[in-house]
This record gives structure tokens, C-alpha cells and sequence, in this order.
């Protein structure tokens, strides 16, 4: 149930979906005058909005700042990378890498370089209508066609979100006998919720490994200030899907 109440809450609380409420009603409405107020009012919401300077801010304001580790030397027992990273395939039986990949990308040199023993991936199916895009399964896929060895990998592909992915992934090292430290990998504006989630899960030695921060160099350009741009009415959708879902786990004690 709780799986499902988090996807509707995600498309309840869409930018988008808020501007269409507003124009509907403005169109249904019979009170004087408010016609014109909710329409200024949904075409301000979308300026703002897809305002790339304030949504850049907002990203600021949420991602985590943590050292370079890739300028350390430090060691660790393998890095646990979560899933989101694509979409699958069913008719080629493969996975098509989109934003999240960097997730998996930027771990594989930490383990040929010696940084790290294991990758541990971690993810099922997020969706509510394909339940069979195990994306674990289809990760494990591709990296045997790259010839990642066996032994360094362990996939979890059961879990739909990032309470089970704490929790099924821990079930899985405790079962191996599999302790240490480990690198989180996950985008940096997922990072506060899931390191919140995999330290209530009990993991004791954990260190968070950003990768596809969405917060750049600040920019003070008259496009970046004042022109709408669809990518970060994109981002910021993405951004309060977080926001809820953070907030979510709290209130559910995930977190």
C-alpha cells in the first residue's frame, strides 16, 4: 500500500499538475474576477517553476557537500550503488542506461583501481505496472558482457524503493558474512534520504559517494536568471518527489 500511495503523492504534487488544477478552475469558476487571478497565478507557478536559476538554488540548498573521495586512497569492503540508474528493455532483454547510470559508472573504476573489493547493486522494479523489470537482473546482464567478475558482484533485485533496498541488501551481506566499510552510491540529490534510511537499517560504517549532481557552478547569465527552461521544471519535479518522499520516511520511521 505504502508503495503505492508514494506514487500517487509523486504525481499529486507535480508542478504541472498544480498549473492544470489552477487553469481548470479558472475556466469553472463563475465568482467575479477570479478567472484572471488563477490564471496570472498558474503562469507565475510555471515561471517560477521552470525558472532555471531557482530551481539550481533549491538543488543547492538540498544536495550534500562531501569531499573528493577520488583524491583519497582510502579502502573499503565494496560500495553499495542503487538502482534507478535506467529503463529495461523486455524485448532485447537488456537495460538502456539513463540519468542515474553515473551511479554504476563512476563505481566501476573504484573497483579496478583497487578502492573497493565489491559492487553491491541494489534495485528491483519501481513500477507499479511492469513489476517483471528487475533492474538488478538486467545490471548483473550487463556486467558479465563486460567481463565484471562474479566474484565482486552481489545484486539484490527485489527491493521497489530505498527502505527495501537498505533493508533486503542488508539481509544479503549478513547472510554472507560480508562486513566493513562501505561507500553509498547514490545521485546527490537522493543522498540525505538515503543515508537517513541505511543507518536506521543499522549500517555502522557507511560513507556517502555522490555521483550526478544536479547543482552546478552558480550562474548569473540572463537566460539562466530569467528564461524558463522545460529541464528544470524536469529537475525540480524530480526534486519534490524527494522532498515527499524524505518526509514520508520520516513520518514511517524509515528514516
Amino acid at each position: 500500500m505504502f508503495f503505492y500511495l508514494s506514487k500517487l503523492f509523486a504525481f499529486l504534487f507535480s508542478p504541472l499538475i498544480w498549473v492544470s488544477v489552477l487553469l481548470i478552475y479558472s475556466f469553472k469558476t463563475r465568482i467575479e474576477g477570479r478567472p484572471k487571478k488563477l490564471r496570472v497565478l498558474a503562469f507565475l507557478m510555471l515561471y517560477l517553476c521552470s525558472n532555471a536559476f531557482i530551481v539550481d538554488e533549491c538543488f543547492r540548498m538540498w544536495e550534500p557537500v562531501t569531499p573528493d573521495y577520488d583524491l583519497m586512497t582510502t579502502n573499503y569492503e565494496g560500495a553499495i550503488v542503487l538502482g534507478g540508474i535506467g529503463n529495461i528493455d523486455l524485448r532485447l532483454e537488456k537495460i538502456n542506461f539513463g540519468y542515474g547510470a553515473d551511479r554504476l559508472f563512476q563505481t566501476l573504476p573504484l573497483y579496478y583501481k583497487g578502492r573497493i573489493k565489491k559492487i553491491i547493486f541494489t534495485g528491483g522494479s519501481g513500477s507499479i505496472e511492469f513489476p517483471e523489470k528487475k533492474e538488478g537482473k538486467y545490471v548483473k546482464k550487463y556486467l558479465q558482457s563486460i567481463q565484471f567478475p562474479d566474484s565482486a558482484l552481489i545484486v539484490e533485485n527485489h527491493s521497489k524503493n530505498t527502505y527495501e533496498n537498505a533493508v533486503f541488501t542488508k539481509k544479503i551481506l549478513d547472510s554472507l558474512h560480508v562486513q566493513g566499510n562501505f561507500l553509498l552510491v547514490t545521485s546527490a540529490y537522493h543522498m540525505p534520504r538515503a543515508m537517513a534510511v541505511f543507518k536506521k537499517a543499522g549500517y555502522k560504517y557507511l560513507t556517502p559517494y555522490i555521483t550526478a549532481r544536479s547543482s552546478g557552478v552558480r550562474r548569473f547569465t540572463f537566460d539562466h536568471l530569467f528564461f524558463p527552461n522545460p529541464s528544470a521544471l524536469f529537475s525540480l519535479e524530480f526534486l519534490i518527489h524527494e522532498w515527499i518522499g524524505f518526509l514520508t520516511y520520516k513520518v514511517k520511521g524509515y528514516a
